[in-house]
């Protein structure tokens, strides 16, 4: 029972540190959905507006009555702020559009999309969590600076977050080898 607690703690430690691949942006697939497409740009700059462009398929322009757009932005510093919802605009019920502030310093922006009927019933895209992540120009992941623009990222970085998780981790690997050898 030791030796797997041992390689439980290991295992959790070593996927801290290895976690988290800054920089790749993520998206839901739309096939079975209502949406056609989304338009949107691939990254997001800090202190500008981020503006995206949904466009409905044929046959679910005339159940939709809103969109509601639901966005997080995360900073640089590691915090994300609570999700907004915003409601999207149409002039024709196809192509609904919105805008978001992006922070000053933002990582990067999580989103997803809720379908609102004309019953008030609600189709989330995804079902849960967030399906879109786009990455900012000059960003940090916890672990790694990065980014087409570098002016966010500091002089030196003395950051000591990792070194002190993979001494936790150094020190779970020897917890491990004593507690093998007692048994």
């Amino acid at each position: 029972m030791h030796k797997l607690v041992a390689v439980a703690i290991v295992a959790i430690l070593a996927f801290n540190v290895m976690a988290s691949e800054g920089g790749l942006n993520e998206g839901t697939d739309l096939s079975e959905t209502s949406i056609l497409a989304i338009d949107a740009s691939n990254v997001i700059y800090a202190d500008s507006d981020f503006t995206i462009s949904i466009t409905l398929k044929d046959d679910a322009i005339e159940n939709i009555s809103h969109i509601n757009w639901i966005t997080q932005v995360c900073i640089n510093t590691g915090v994300c702020y609570p999700p907004k919802t915003i409601e999207m605009t149409t002039d024709d019920n196809k192509t609904w559009i919105s805008i978001v502030d992006i922070d000053e310093g933002a990582t990067y922006l999580n989103w997803r999309i809720d379908l609102v009927d004309s019953n008030e019933n609600t189709t989330r895209v995804p079902e849960t969590g967030f399906g879109w992540k786009i990455w900012s120009d000059c960003w940090y992941d916890g672990n790694n600076w990065g980014g087409n623009d570098n002016s966010c990222w500091p002089e030196e970085d003395t950051d000591s977050v990792p070194g002190f998780i993979m001494t936790l981790t150094l020190a779970a690997i020897g917890i491990a080898g004593l507690m093998t050898r007692r048994d």
